[in-house]
């Protein structure tokens, strides 16, 4: 059960380091980062920034390998469902109307003694 915790915790750990360097490079792609891990009744958002007029909902996928697959092959059309619905959720919460909105898909590869590789998937 320890052992499980602390995989569960080192998952989590790359997790949020996937999702500080995802929001790094969207900040450094003239992003401005609104929210992080926002969470509601329909799910939860790893990111929410805005391009110019546009809402950018940006899914995170971090691997630290191919054991799990790729990154990317863990989003799916439920889930880009779900994230459009939770994006509606997030704009209601914050009294934002209508928006135009975009789904983004950052992968994040990072090997345990590598270096990491980030792509950017705009309009999943």
């Amino acid at each position: 059960m320890a052992q499980r915790a602390l995989v569960e915790t080192r998952q989590q750990e790359k997790g949020r380091q996937g999702e500080d360097l995802a929001c790094r490079y969207l900040e450094g792609q003239g992003l401005v980062v609104l929210s992080r891990n926002w969470t509601c009744r329909d799910g939860e958002l790893d990111v929410v920034a805005v391009e110019g007029d546009r809402l950018v909902v940006c899914e995170v996928k971090t691997r630290s390998g191919p054991a799990w697959g790729r990154p990317d092959e863990a989003v799916d059309q439920r889930k880009l469902s779900r994230l459009r619905r939770t994006a509606l959720r997030w704009l209601a919460s914050h009294g934002v109307g209508w928006s135009n909105v975009r789904v983004d898909l950052i992968s994040v590869t990072w090997p345990p003694s590598g270096e990491p590789c980030l792509q950017h998937l705009r309009g999943a």
